[in-house]
């Protein structure tokens, strides 16, 4: 349905905002604070993100449609490269930028790296710099301001806290404000495009990334075999895979007598059924396929 402000021949405002940082920089947290609703998975380890995450915000008289994307960093494999170009290539896309800084841990390397992202684009760029929640000195916090503000010209900088939400409504308005003129291009109802199948098996690869440690999350992809809901139509039904590249990494996430398995599979299972609101039957297995990060078919095979 359209909204009022289409209907009664209103200005409306729409368009796409890249949200474009480092690793860990809280750039899905700031997504998920945003909508309302957990569409980008979250860990307290970098690069946990992959791929490109549509989702919508709706507000009077506007449609703000952001993708979450990795974080930009130095690749070491062709999986990396490929989540690194996903970063890049979702700029050129975009009508705003929207660059996400981790103003509580300063990481010169990573600053450096996003500056000379960021420095030559055309379009509006808006600097958030998120995390001010663990910045107790606020004499500290104008000084991070001050030195982000000589780096070049934003369109806005907002100082946020992507976790508590503090100033994130600031932030959307200073979206709104350089956003152009258009119509809504998804129903006032929607919040991504990812279907519930993708979505699921990124809730399985978080708890896979909050569980386990070492190089487990990186070496480990889910791939979703079936998804489909039961015969009474009251639950979901789903079997999905852990891919992992060692024989060793699969010792480690099974467990225990498949103690970690069944943890995994548990935490995912109460968040897939807060995202379908129906009870859910999942099914876990454990695969490996030597070296996929390396394997250009099998990182397009999982969807990278």
């Amino acid at each position: 349905m359209p909204t009022d402000a289409v209907t009664n021949n209103l200005p409306f405002k729409s368009g796409y905002v890249i949200i474009a940082g480092a690793p860990n920089a809280g750039k899905s947290t700031l997504l998920n604070q945003i909508l309302g609703e957990k569409i980008s998975i979250i860990s307290s380890k970098p690069q946990t993100t992959r791929q490109r995450i549509l989702g919508i915000c709706h507000r009077p008289g506007v449609q703000i449609i952001f993708y979450d994307t990795p974080g930009i960093f130095i690749p070491n494999d062709p999986l990396n490269v490929r989540i690194v170009d996903t970063a890049l290539g979702a700029i050129s896309d975009a009508d705003v930028l929207l660059a996400v800084v981790d103003a509580a841990n300063p990481n010169s390397d990573a600053e450096t790296m996003l500056i000379e992202t960021i420095r030559d684009q055309k379009l509006p760029i808006i600097l958030a710099l998120n995390k001010i929640d663990l910045i107790a000195d606020k004499e500290a916090l104008l000084e991070i301001i001050a030195r982000w503000s000589t780096q070049q010209e934003y369109a806005a900088l907002v100082p946020v806290s992507a976790r508590d939400g503090t100033q994130v409504d600031e932030l959307l308005g200073a979206i709104t404000q350089v956003l152009p003129d258009g119509p809504p291009y998804f129903p006032e109802d929607s919040l991504t495009d990812a279907s519930e199948r993708f979505i699921a098996s990124e809730l399985i690869r978080e708890k896979i990334f909050r569980l386990t440690g070492e190089e487990i999350p990186y070496a480990a992809a889910v791939s979703v075999e079936a998804f489909k809901l039961t015969s009474d139509k009251k639950g979901v039904s789903i079997e999905a895979t852990i891919h992992l590249e060692r024989d060793s990494q699969k010792g480690i996430i099974i467990g225990r007598k498949g103690a970690m398995l069944k943890r995994i599979g548990s935490e995912a299972r109460q968040d897939i059924e807060r995202m379908t609101g129906r009870k859910v039957f999942l099914k876990l297995f454990v695969r490996v396929q030597k070296n996929w990060r390396r394997d250009t078919k099998a990182i397009e095979r999982f969807g990278y």
